[in-house]
C-alpha cells in the first residue's frame, strides 16, 4: 500500500512539474516609484525610517506597529544594529527579522536599488489572500493591510581595490507582509533570472576565500526570561546551505517555483512558523507559450442585466467592463480544449457561484491547525508536500486542492520513500473546530462544527453572521468618519476624518445618514451620491420572503469598492468603505474613503431621485452589482435638469464555506424613496433612504410588515400573519407588548453572561461585559484574566516588580530605598510612603490620636507585610504601597493570616463583608447587615442579620431565596429544602421590606397575603386606615376605598368601569402585574382620577398634569429639585425651554451629538450658544438664530456677541420692523406675557402667532393682521396657511402639466405644485408617483377635479386666485377669477350642474361661480367664523360644509342653490378640515385634526358613527372605492383608511417633505 502512495505521489509531482512555470520579474508585485513605493538610500548598510503601520500587525505572537526595511535583504519590527553586529553571524538574529535574502548587500554607486511601501490596494490584497487559500486550503483569511519590499538588481558586498574577473552578478527578489486583525502571512517572491549570487564574503576574513550562505527565514529574536535575563526566541529557516538558496525560484511550497508562503503571526497561540501545505518539488516549468492563466477576483466585477426577467441559473457569467478588468485577466480554457494546465502566479481562483461547490470536498484544516513543529528550526526541503492530479476546470469552479478520497472525506497522505523528509499528514482531527475557535463567534451567537471545519451562527431572535449578530428588529447606529479628497469642478476639496452618522430603523428598511462639516461647494455636489449611505439600507434593507439584509451575510466586517461615473461629464468617484466591526456599543463602524472628482452643482439647487430597483449577485465572500440612475437637479439658475450616473460595486467578506449553502445567488433591491439634502448653515450633507430586498421580480407584498404601514414599535419587529394580518414583538433586549418596547438591564435582571472579574454595562437592547481593573479578556471575549502589568516595567529601574491578581507591587531592590515606583541610595534617602503616613498619624507630643490606626513600618521604610490595628485587634496583610490584602483580614484572637502565601482574590461574599467596614478601624456599620462567609469565601447558605435576628435562605451570588425569611425566635427555614417561588403578592410584601433588617419602610403600605400567596380581596393600610377592595392582581377596584371608621365596601360586588388614568396605568402592566423597567406609570387618585402631582419613579423627574393628565408646560423638576406647585398659574415655556426641552429623551436626557439651547433665569436664549459635542460656538438672537459669521471652531477665540449684526442686504420687512421696535420698547428681554411678532427667514408674518411662549394664539394675514375667530388657547395650535409664497429666483421653467398616467389617480397639493400618486386598484402604486404640475410662487391649497373635461381646480393663496388646467401635455394653467379673494382655502365641483363652489376663511364667506369664473355670485357670508373644507353631493344637489371656529365648530349644509341651511353636527368637534362624501353609502364624513377621529355621519345629521380615532393631523380628505384618503401634516403624506378595514392603513410619503394641503381623485372618464 505505501509503494502504491509513494508511487501516486511521484506522479503527482511529475503530472505539476510539467505543467507550472516558474515566475517572472513581470510576476512580481508592482514596484517601483510608479506605484507609490519610497526608495531606500543608496549604500552599504542603511536603514529606512520608520515605517508606521495603519494598523498593527502580529509576528509570531506579538503586535508590532512599526517596520523598518534594510539594505542587507531583511525587514525588521525594530530599529536595526550595526551590520557588523548580524551580518556574518548565523541565524537566528537577536532581534526580530523577516529575511528574504539576508547577505551582505550593497547599493552604493548606483548597484541597484531597494523599493518599500505600504498598501491597502484590493488588487493587491485579493492576490494575497488568493495565495494563502491555495497553499492553506480552508483558512479564511482576508487581508486588510500589506507591506512590499523589492530589492531589484542588488549586488554583494565588495571589497574597494578588489578586483573581480567575473561580469557583475545581481539579484532580485521581493518580501510582501500582509495582514488583518488576527493573522500574518509572508510571501517570498525569487523571479527565474533573480538570484545570481548566493552568499557574500564576510568583511572580517576577506582575505580569505570563503562565502558565507545567504540566511532566508524568520526570527523572534530574544524574549525575557524569568525576572533579569533573556534567551533566545523561536526562529524558522527555509536555508541551510548553498543548494537550499539555488532552490529558492527553482522550489515552491505553494506549487510555482519561486514563491514561498508562510504563516508567520496570530494574536492566537503561536509557536513558531507555519509554510505553506501544497509545495511542489520538480522544477521543470513549461514553455511561457503554454501557460493558461485564471482571472483575478475583479476588484469592480459587473454582472450583465440585459434582460431583467432572465432566470438566473446554476452557472452566472460574470460580465467584465474593460475599465475595471485585471491588465492581464485571461481566461479559464473550456473543457474540451486541449491539456489542462495548473494556474499560473499571479491568478486568483474565481469564485463560483454555485452553492455547492464548496461542500463537495472538505477544506484542509486552518493554518493554526498545523502541529508545531518537533524543533526551533525546520527547513522546507526536509518536507513532503501532497500532489495531485489537474482536471479540466469549468467556467467559475472555485479551485481549491484538497487530498480526499472518492468518497470526498478527507485522507490522510504518508510517505515512506527515503526522502529524509518529515511527513505532514491531513485528518479531520487537523480541521478548525469549534473547539478551539468558538471564540471567535458573538456573545449572540454559537458555533457548529461541519466536516471541514466550523461556523458561526446567531442564536433566535438575532440576525447577523454568527461572528457578528444584532437583534432583530432592534433600529441601529453606524459611526464612521469620511476621507479623502474630492474636485469639484477644478478645486480640490480635502475631507479630514469628518464624521458621519447613520440610523436606522430596520423594521420598515428606513435608513438617515448625515455627514457633518462638509464644506459648502461640495456639500451640494455629493448630494447625487446617494450610494453612500446606500451601503447602511442595504445592510440593513427590510426583508421580503425568502431573502436576507446584507448584514446577514457580511456581518460588521466588509470592504465595500464602488465607482461611480457621472454623466454626461464622464466624472469619477472612487468610493471605499469598510467595516470596522461592532464597538463598545454594539453600534457598526464604517470608514468612508472618497476619491474623485463630482459634477459642480450649483448652490441653492434641489435634487431629486426617483426610486429604482437593483440587482445584486451573491457569490462566496464577493457580492456585486451595477446600476444605472437618474436624478433631477432643479436651480434657479437652469430650472430642471436630468442627469444619470452609472454604480457599479463590489463587497469582499469573510465567508464560511463549511455550512451548506442555502441562500439565493440573486436578489433585488427595491429603493421606494431616496431624499437628498445639504443644510448650508449646518454644513450638514443627508441621505434619507428606504429599502426593501427580496426575490428578483418578486410581487408587491400587501402585509404591513412588508409595506412598512405597521404601528410596531421602532424598536420591535413586524411578524406577519395571514393577508395583511400582523403582530408586534419586541426586538431582543427589549420587552413590552411590541407597541411600546422598553430596553431590558440585563445587568439589573440577572440575565448577563459576564465572568468573574468582569463587571455588566447595560446597552440599548443588549450589554456588555467590562474587565475589572487589572484584568483584561482572554481570547474568548468573555474571561477575564489577570493583566501582568510588570512586562511593562512599571517600577523604578532600581525597584523590582511583583504581579499579583488585578495588580501588581514595585520593590526596591537591596541598597536602595523607596515606594518602588522611586528608589534612592540608601544613604541619600528621603522618608516613604509607610514613614509619611506613619509620622503624620503623630500629634505635636509625638504620640499618636487615641484609637487611631498607625501603621508599621520595616528598617527600609517598607510597610511591614503584617499590618494590625492596636486598638481593635484586627490584623491584616498590605502590599507594598499598604493597601490592604483583599481577604487577609482576621478578628482578635484568632491566628494571623500567613502574608507570605500567594495572595487569593476575595470572593463575591468577601468582598461584600469587607465593603461593610468603617474605614481603617475593621469596624461594621451599627445595624447593618454583614453576610457570612465559609472557609472557601462563599455565601453559607443561612444568612442571619446580626441586628434584627431575621435569617433566611440565599443562593450562590448571595440573593435571598423567595419565602424562606424567618422572624427572630421563630423556627429557621430548611435551605436544603426546594424553593417554591413567591407569587406576586409575596413579592410586592416583600419588596417593602428595608434592606436586609426585615423592617417595613414607615408609612408604606404593605399588601396583605392570603396562606397561597394571594391578594387578600380585602387590603387596608396600617398607618391611614383606608381600605378597599383589590383584584387578583392586588389592583384596587374602583370606588372601594374608605376612609377610617366608615363601613367597608363589600368586595364582593361588581366592579366600577375604570377611569382614563387606571387605564393608562393598568395598560403598562406585564403579565405578573409589575410595570416594565423604567417606564413612567402615571398615579391615580382614589377616584381613579390623575393627581395634579406626576413623578416619574426611574428618573425622578416631576411635573404637573391637566385633568387627561397631559403635563402643563414649564412644570417640570429635576430630582433633588423643589417641586412645582401644581395649584399655581402655570407660567407658559418660553421658545428657548421648549426647544430645549423637546430634545429630551424620556428619561430626562437628550440625543447624543444634539445641540441643546442654553437657556437664562427667564427662559430666553443666551447670546452665546455652544455645541456641548462640537464644541463650536456661535451668538444668536433672541429667537435663537444664529447671526451670521460669528460661529467659531472648537479652541479658537470666540466672537464678542454683544458687536452689533452686520446688516444684511435686504431692507427690513413689517414684521422685522415691528418686532426691532417691540424689543426696544422691551428693553431688548420681553417677559413671556409680552406679545412679539413672530418673523419666518424671509421676514415675512408666521402664520400662526402666539402670546409669548404660551399655547395662545391665533392666525395672520400676509400684513400681519388676525383672522377674526382663530384665537385659541389650546394645546392644538391653529391649523393657518401661510399666505406668502417661499421666495423663488428667475428664471424658472414654464409651468406646464406632466399628465398621470391612465386609470385613477390621487391628485394632492404640496405648496408649489401639485402632485399626483396613481391608485392599482385601492392601493397607492408609489413607485409612479410624479408631479403633475409647477406652480412657482404659488400656494396650492384646495384641489377638486372635473371627470368630463379632464381639468384639475385649484386655490392659491399666495396668488389670492383660482384656477385650472386641462390634464393634456403640455396644457398651461388658466387663472379664472383674481379679484375679490383673500384665503381662498376650500374647493368644490358641482359636474352636473357646471357650477364652482368655495370658501374665502378671511371674509368668512361662501360663493359659487360658473366652470369658466362667470356668473359669480356670494352664497353665504354670515354665522361664518372660519370655513374651511366644501364638497358637493352632484347627485342630490346638497353642499356641506365645516367651520373650524375655535369657540364653536360645526358641519353644516344647504342646497346649490343656497336653500335649507342647517347645521349637520355642532357636538364634540374642534378642528374639522377634512371633510368628503361617501357616495356608495349616501354619508358625510370628515377627518378632525382636534379630536384625531375620523367619523361619519348621515345627510340629515344622524346615525354619527366613529371609524377611526387615532388619527394624526389631517388636512383634506377624499372618498374612493370604500376608502378615505387623506393628507396629514405630522406625517407629511397622504394616508388612507379601509371603510371596512378602519385598522388597515397605507401611506404614502413624498421625498420632499413639507405639509401637504388638498386631495382628489382624478380619472379618465366620470366615476
Amino acid at each position: 500500500m505505501r509503494s502504491r502512495t509513494a508511487g501516486l505521489v511521484l506522479l503527482q509531482l511529475s503530472l505539476t512539474a510539467c505543467c507550472v512555470s516558474a515566475i517572472h520579474r513581470t510576476d512580481l508585485f508592482p514596484y517601483g516609484p510608479i506605484n507609490g513605493d519610497l526608495t531606500l538610500h543608496e549604500g552599504d548598510d542603511e536603514t529606512s525610517p520608520v515605517l508606521t503601520l495603519t494598523k498593527p500587525m502580529f509576528f509570531y505572537e506579538t503586535a508590532f506597529s512599526n517596520l523598518y526595511v534594510a539594505t542587507n535583504g531583511i525587514i525588521s519590527t525594530q530599529d536595526l544594529p550595526m551590520e557588523k553586529q548580524y551580518v556574518d553571524d548565523g541565524f537566528p538574529t537577536e532581534f526580530p527579522v523577516i529575511a528574504p535574502f539576508l547577505a551582505d548587500i550593497d547599493t552604493s554607486n548606483g548597484k541597484g536599488a531597494i523599493y518599500y511601501r505600504q498598501t491597502e490596494s484590493p488588487s493587491v490584497l485579493n492576490r494575497v489572500a488568493t495565495e494563502v487559500q491555495r497553499g492553506f486550503p480552508g483558512t479564511i483569511f482576508t487581508p486588510t493591510h500589506a507591506v512590499i519590499a523589492t530589492w531589484e538588481n542588488v549586488a554583494a558586498y565588495e571589497e574597494t581595490g578588489r578586483s573581480s574577473e567575473s561580469p557583475r552578478r545581481v539579484n532580485t527578489f521581493q518580501a510582501v507582509v500582509a495582514y488583518d486583525e488576527t493573522s500574518t502571512y509572508a510571501l517570498f517572491l525569487y523571479p527565474e533570472d533573480g538570484l545570481q549570487f548566493f552568499g557574500t564574503r564576510p568583511k572580517e576574513t576577506f582575505n580569505v576565500e570563503i562565502e558565507l550562505t545567504a540566511r532566508v527565514g524568520f526570527t523572534r529574536g530574544e524574549v525575557p526570561y524569568f525576572f533579569f535575563s533573556r534567551t533566545e526566541g523561536p526562529y524558522y529557516s527555509v536555508t541551510t546551505n548553498e543548494q537550499s538558496v539555488k532552490n529558492l525560484y527553482q522550489l515552491s511550497n505553494v506549487q510555482v517555483p519561486g514563491v514561498w508562503l508562510f504563516h508567520i503571526g496570530s494574536s492566537y497561540t503561536f509557536e513558531n512558523v507555519i509554510p505553506a501545505a501544497n509545495g511542489d518539488q520538480l522544477p521543470t516549468p513549461l514553455p511561457q507559450r503554454q501557460i493558461i492563466e485564471f482571472p483575478t477576483t475583479p476588484e469592480y466585477p459587473e454582472v450583465d442585466y440585459s434582460e431583467p426577467d432572465d432566470t438566473f441559473g446554476d452557472e452566472q457569467e460574470y460580465t467584465m467592463d474593460p475599465d475595471f478588468q485585471n491588465p492581464s485577466v485571461p481566461e479559464f480554457s473550456e473543457p474540451d480544449q486541449d491539456p489542462p494546465h495548473l494556474q499560473p502566479y499571479g491568478g486568483d481562483a474565481t469564485l463560483t457561484s454555485d452553492p455547492q461547490t464548496h461542500d463537495a470536498a472538505p477544506a484542509v484544516a486552518g493554518p493554526e491547525e498545523y502541529p508545531p513543529p518537533e524543533t526551533r528550526h525546520l527547513h522546507p526541503q526536509e518536507v513532503v508536500q501532497p500532489q495531485h492530479p489537474q482536471h479540466p476546470l469549468p467556467e467559475h469552479t472555485l479551485l481549491e486542492a484538497f487530498p480526499h478520497g472518492p468518497e470526498g472525506e478527507v485522507i490522510s497522505v504518508e510517505e515512506d520513500i527515503n526522502f529524509d523528509s518529515g511527513v505532514i499528514q491531513y485528518s479531520p482531527e487537523n480541521r478548525e473546530t469549534c473547539e478551539r475557535y468558538g471564540q471567535q463567534c458573538s456573545q449572540n451567537g454559537y458555533c457548529t462544527d461541519y466536516s471541514s471545519g466550523y461556523c458561526c451562527h446567531c442564536h433566535a431572535g438575532f440576525y447577523g453572521n454568527g461572528r457578528h449578530c444584532l437583534p432583530n428588529g432592534a433600529p441601529h447606529r453606524v459611526n464612521g468618519k469620511v476621507s479623502g479628497t474630492v474636485k469639484v469642478g477644478g478645486t480640490a476639496l480635502r475631507l479630514d476624518d469628518i464624521l458621519l452618522h447613520a440610523y436606522i430603523v430596520v423594521g420598515d428598511g428606513r435608513a438617515y445618514t448625515a455627514i457633518s462639516e462638509v464644506p459648502e461647494p461640495l456639500g451640494w455636489a455629493l448630494m447625487p451620491v446617494a450610494p453612500i449611505g446606500g451601503l447602511f439600507g442595504w445592510l440593513f434593507a427590510l426583508k421580503l420572503p425568502n431573502s436576507h439584509n446584507g448584514f446577514n451575510i457580511t456581518g460588521a466586517e466588509f470592504t465595500r469598492h464602488a465607482e461611480v461615473i457621472f454623466y454626461p461629464g464622464n466624472q469619477r468617484l472612487s468610493i471605499v468603505q469598510t467595516g470596522r466591526g461592532l464597538d463598545s456599543e454594539n453600534y457598526l463602524n464604517v470608514d468612508t474613503r472618497l476619491e474623485g472628482s463630482v459634477p459642480f452643482i450649483a448652490p441653492g439647487a434641489s435634487l431629486q431621485m426617483e426610486p429604482y430597483l437593483e440587482t445584486y449577485q451573491y457569490s462566496p465572500s464577493l457580492i456585486t452589482s451595477s446600476s444605472v440612475r437618474e436624478y433631477t437637479v432643479v436651480s434657479a439658475e437652469s430650472g430642471a435638469e436630468t442627469f444619470s450616473f452609472q454604480l457599479r460595486q463590489n463587497i469582499t467578506y469573510r465567508d464560511c464555506r463549511h455550512a451548506p449553502r442555502s441562500a439565493p445567488q440573486t436578489l433585488q433591491l427595491n429603493v421606494e424613496r431616496i431624499f437628498v439634502m445639504y443644510i448650508k448653515e449646518e454644513r450638514i450633507l443627508r441621505y434619507a433612504i428606504t429599502n426593501k430586498i427580496g426575490q428578483v421580480g418578486g410581487g408587491e407584498q400587501v402585509n404591513p410588515c412588508y409595506s412598512g404601514n405597521h404601528d410596531c414599535d421602532t424598536t420591535a419587529q413586524c411578524l406577519p400573519g395571514e393577508g395583511s394580518s400582523f403582530s408586534c414583538q419586541c426586538a431582543t433586549g427589549y420587552t413590552g407588548d411590541g407597541r411600546s418596547c422598553y430596553d431590558v438591564d440585563e445587568c439589573v435582571e440577572g440575565l448577563s453572561v459576564c465572568g468573574s472579574q468582569s463587571e455588566c454595562v447595560n446597552l440599548p437592547g443588549s450589554h456588555t461585559c467590562r474587565c475589572l481593573s487589572g484584568y483584561e479578556f482572554e481570547q474568548d471575549g468573555r474571561t477575564c484574566r489577570d493583566v501582568d502589568e510588570c512586562l511593562n516595567q512599571p517600577c523604578h529601574h532600581h525597584a523590582s516588580c511583583y504581579n499579583v491578581p488585578g495588580s501588581f507591587h514595585c520593590r526596591c531592590q537591596p541598597g536602595f530605598q523607596g515606594d518602588g515606583f522611586h528608589c534612592h541610595h540608601q544613604h541619600e534617602r528621603p522618608k516613604t510612603q509607610c514613614e509619611q503616613h506613619r509620622d503624620s498619624l503623630q500629634r505635636g507630643d509625638g504620640s499618636p490620636p487615641i484609637g487611631a490606626y498607625v501603621p508599621q513600618c520595616d528598617e527600609q521604610g517598607q510597610y511591614r507585610q503584617q499590618q494590625c490595628h492596636g486598638s481593635t485587634g484586627h490584623c491584616w496583610c498590605v502590599d507594598s504601597r499598604g493597601q490592604e490584602r483583599q481577604g487577609t483580614r482576621t478578628p482578635p484572637g484568632t491566628s494571623p493570616y500567613n502574608c507570605d502565601a500567594p495572595e487569593r482574590p476575595k470572593t463575591q461574599c468577601e468582598q461584600h463583608r469587607d465593603s461593610l467596614q468603617r474605614g481603617s478601624d475593621g469596624l461594621t456599620l451599627v445595624g447593618a447587615y454583614v453576610p457570612q462567609c465559609d472557609e472557601q469565601g462563599q455565601y453559607r447558605p443561612q444568612q442571619c442579620h446580626g441586628s434584627t435576628g431575621h435569617c433566611w435562605c440565599v443562593d450562590s451570588r448571595g440573593q435571598e431565596r423567595q419565602g424562606t425569611r424567618t422572624p427572630p425566635g421563630s423556627p429557621r427555614f430548611n435551605c436544603d429544602a426546594p424553593e417554591r417561588p413567591k407569587t406576586q403578592c409575596e413579592q410586592h410584601r416583600d419588596s417593602l421590606q428595608r434592606g436586609s433588617d426585615g423592617l417595613t419602610l414607615e408609612g408604606a403600605f404593605v399588601p396583605e397575603c392570603d396562606e397561597q400567596g394571594q391578594y387578600r380581596p380585602q387590603q387596608c393600610h396600617g398607618s391611614t386606615g383606608h381600605c378597599w377592595c383589590v383584584d387578583s392582581r392586588g389592583q384596587e377596584r374602583q370606588g372601594t376605598r374608605t376612609p377610617p371608621g366608615s363601613p367597608r365596601f363589600n368586595c364582593d360586588a361588581p366592579e366600577r368601569p375604570k377611569t382614563q388614568c387606571e387605564q393608562h396605568r393598568d395598560s403598562l402592566q406585564r403579565g405578573d402585574g409589575s410595570p416594565p423597567v423604567g417606564a413612567y406609570v402615571p398615579q391615580c387618585d382614589e377616584q381613579g382620577q390623575y393627581r395634579q402631582q406626576q413623578c416619574h419613579g426611574s428618573t425622578g423627574h416631576c411635573w404637573c398634569v391637566d385633568s387627561r393628565g397631559q403635563e402643563r408646560q414649564g412644570t417640570r423638576t429635576p430630582p433633588g429639585s423643589p417641586r412645582f406647585n401644581c395649584d399655581a398659574p402655570v407660567r407658559p415655556k418660553t421658545q428657548c425651554e421648549q426647544h430645549r426641552d423637546s430634545l429630551q429623551r424620556g428619561d430626562g436626557s437628550p440625543p447624543v451629538g444634539a445641540h441643546v439651547p442654553q437657556c437664562d433665569d427667564q427662559g430666553q436664549y443666551r447670546p452665546q450658544q455652544c455645541h456641548g459635542s462640537t464644541g463650536h460656538c456661535w451668538c444668536v438672537d433672541s429667537r435663537g438664530q444664529e447671526r451670521q459669521g460669528t460661529r467659531t471652531p472648537p479652541g479658537s477665540p470666540r466672537f464678542n456677541c454683544d458687536a452689533p449684526v452686520v446688516p444684511t442686504q435686504r431692507p427690513e420687512t413689517v414684521c422685522e420692523r415691528w418686532r426691532a421696535s417691540l424689543l426696544e420698547h422691551y428693553g431688548g428681554r420681553p417677559s413671556p406675557q409680552q406679545y412679539l411678532p413672530q418673523c419666518d427667514s424671509a421676514g415675512e408674518f408666521n402664520p400662526v402667532q402666539c402670546y409669548g411662549d404660551s399655547s395662545y394664539c391665533w392666525c395672520v394675514d400676509r400684513d400681519g393682521r388676525e383672522v377674526a375667530g382663530t384665537r385659541s388657547n389650546d394645546p392644538v395650535k391653529p391649523a393657518c396657511i401661510p399666505t406668502v409664497a417661499p421666495p423663488t429666483m428667475r428664471p424658472l421653467p414654464r409651468p406646464d402639466v406632466t399628465p398621470p398616467p391612465s386609470g385613477v389617480s390621487l391628485l394632492y397639493a404640496q405648496g408649489q405644485q401639485i402632485g399626483v400618486l396613481p391608485l392599482n386598484g385601492t392601493r397607492m402604486d408609489k413607485g409612479r408617483a410624479s408631479v403633475l404640475l409647477t406652480l412657482h410662487s404659488a400656494i396650492v391649497v384646495a384641489l377638486d377635479y372635473d371627470c368630463r373635461e379632464r381639468k384639475v381646480y385649484w386655490t392659491d393663496l399666495s396668488g389670492r386666485t383660482i384656477s385650472r388646467a386641462a390634464l393634456e401635455p403640455g396644457a398651461e394653467p388658466e387663472i379664472l377669477i383674481n379679484t375679490g379673494l383673500m384665503s381662498p382655502e376650500g374647493l368644490a365641483v358641482d359636474v352636473a350642474r357646471r357650477r364652482l363652489f368655495w370658501v374665502d376663511s378671511t371674509p368668512d364667506k361662501i360663493e359659487t361661480a360658473n366652470l369658466d369664473g362667470s356668473g359669480r355670485r356670494i352664497l353665504f357670508n354670515t354665522d361664518l367664523v372660519n370655513p374651511r373644507a366644501i364638497v358637493v353631493d352632484s347627485r342630490s344637489g346638497t353642499l356641506f360644509w365645516t367651520d373650524w371656529n375655535r369657540e364653536a365648530p360645526k358641519i353644516e349644509s344647504s342646497t346649490v342653490d343656497g336653500h335649507n341651511r342647517r347645521v349637520l353636527v355642532r357636538e364634540g368637534i374642534g378642528l374639522p378640515n377634512a371633510l368628503t362624501y361617501d357616495s356608495t353609502a349616501r354619508r358625510v364624513c370628515w377627518a378632525d385634526a382636534g379630536t384625531k377621529r375620523l367619523e361619519c355621519v348621515a345627510p340629515d345629521g344622524s346615525d354619527r358613527r366613529v371609524l377611526q380615532s387615532n388619527l394624526n393631523y389631517p388636512f383634506s380628505m377624499v372618498f374612493f372605492s370604500n376608502h378615505y384618503y387623506y393628507t396629514d401634516w405630522r406625517r407629511d403624506g397622504v394616508l388612507s383608511v379601509s371603510r371596512d378595514s378602519p385598522q388597515s392603513t397605507e401611506e404614502y410619503l413624498p421625498d420632499q417633505r413639507s405639509h401637504l394641503y388638498g386631495i382628489t381623485v382624478a380619472s379618465t372618464s366620470c366615476l
